[in-house]
């Protein structure tokens, strides 16, 4: 059986031997929106848990507004949602001059995207006049808000702690251990201090940390916190599907865009499954899923959700920007094994970078992994990764396996998820 997948911005196709039973695990088919324009100006129209956009705007009569949006490892379609929200903005309020208003591309802890990239990302018939600022967690300007109940400190982007309007663009996405990413989380964390994220992220260590759950996950509680206490005003936000198309718009107030956004992107990713797979062979789903190791680590843990303890699995992620954060590559190398990586981590506590290393590690050390990539075998070896051609390591696997194994092929790992039910 041939099998065609995402690798980056191309395809790159597997071939199953014919003794083995396949099963694809994708997301649901459902329906795109047709008319983005009118979806996204019916969701602004008719928030959930706010007033209309337009009706917030001329409330708070702003001065100055700031844009929280993701940077390029996430798909949103930010080149439709922003013009339209900024037209709306203006067209509320008239007073306001463009050069008040700041788009903020928040990455949290990845390297702050440099100019050429923000001009590619987002261009200046784009931007319409407001100005486009890389956050840099590190060296940044912080306003400090206190703590949390769960103790993490809050510091975030002065620009946009300071705008009289606050607004956060992103996508609803199921996420390993925030359980969906989207409401405040681009602020709230996009546009954070280290040690905010650091701190929040430290909680994912809690068993109710997973994906596909909100209610009880202590890293999204603590992060709806931070946007409650920080107040974002607005949020927009998108479900996509598989190939990136809109199958839903929400806008209105942060979290309850995220519970709503969140129940659609369930009903997309979520696949039950009564018993899970000898052989898992996956794809990130493409750029930008699979554009670093960091960002196709997500991909490799959900997937080995739907394999059997000891199974096998083969992950297919292009990384055309490298491994993508040194300060889990320099860790990661420090050590022979996966099992060397979780005792270190484990005794000394959590360090943002190196968690992705402990991450990856205990994926490593309950499945045999093979990864498909651009990134050299060299390379791929020092974070304890084995490099494979596809084919050639899915036929050795079935071959040996004495008899018929189940095999399950995964086209968008990075955010399909499996609920186990009764066989």
């Amino acid at each position: 059986m041939l099998v065609t997948l995402k690798y980056g911005r191309r395809l790159r196709e597997v071939d199953i031997p014919e003794n083995a039973d396949v099963t694809v695990l994708g997301p649901a088919s459902v329906p795109i929106v047709e008319n983005v324009v009118e979806a996204l100006e019916e969701a602004l129209d008719h928030p959930v848990g706010s007033p209309p956009f337009v009706n917030l705007i001329r409330s708070l009569a702003p001065r100055r507004v700031a844009i929280a949006v993701p940077d390029e490892t996430r798909p949103t379609p930010m080149q439709t949602i922003l013009p339209l929200v900024l037209k709306r903005l203006y067209g509320a309020a008239l007073e306001l001059e463009c050069t008040k208003v700041t788009v903020l591309v928040g990455g949290g802890l990845h390297p702050p995207t440099d100019s050429a990239n923000l001009e590619d990302f987002i261009p200046a018939a784009v931007a319409l006049g407001c100005r486009v600022v890389a956050h840099d967690a590190l060296n940044a300007r912080m306003v400090d808000f206190g703590s949390t109940s769960r103790g993490t400190p809050i510091r975030i982007n002065a620009e946009f702690a300071e705008a009289d309007l606050r607004i956060v663009i992103g996508q609803i996405d199921p996420h390993q251990f925030v359980g969906f990413t989207g409401g405040s989380k681009g602020a709230a964390i996009g546009l954070a201090s280290a040690e905010t994220i650091e701190h929040n992220h430290s909680l994912f260590l809690d068993p109710l940390s997973r994906v596909g759950r909100l209610k009880g996950n202590p890293v999204r509680e603590d992060m709806n916190e931070i946007g409650r206490i920080l107040r974002s005003h607005y949020a927009v936000n998108v479900v996509l599907d598989g190939n990136k198309e809109v199958v839903r718009f929400f806008a209105g107030d942060p979290e309850a865009v995220l519970f709503a956004g969140a129940d659609v992107s369930a009903d997309l990713y979520g696949v039950r499954v009564s018993e899970k797979f000898d052989i898992v062979i996956a794809s990130c789903g493409g750029h930008p899923k699979d554009i670093t190791l960091y960002q196709a680590q997500k991909g490799l843990n959900l997937a080995s959700q739907a394999l059997k303890a000891g199974g096998k699995i083969l992950l297919l992620a292009a990384c055309p920007q490298g491994v993508g954060d040194d300060v889990y590559f320099d860790y990661v190398s420090r050590f022979q094994t996966a099992q060397e990586v979780l005792e270190d981590f484990r005794r000394l506590g959590f360090k943002m970078g190196a968690h992705k290393a402990f991450l990856f590690a205990r994926t490593l050390d309950s499945f045999d992994v093979a990864l498909a990539s651009d990134l050299d075998a060299e390379t791929l070896a020092k974070c304890h990764l084995r490099a494979v051609e596809p084919a050639a390591v899915v036929r050795e696997w079935v071959d040996a396996f004495g008899g018929r194994p189940r095999v399950a092929v995964i086209p968008n790992a990075n955010t399909t998820f499996f609920i186990e039910e009764p066989a």
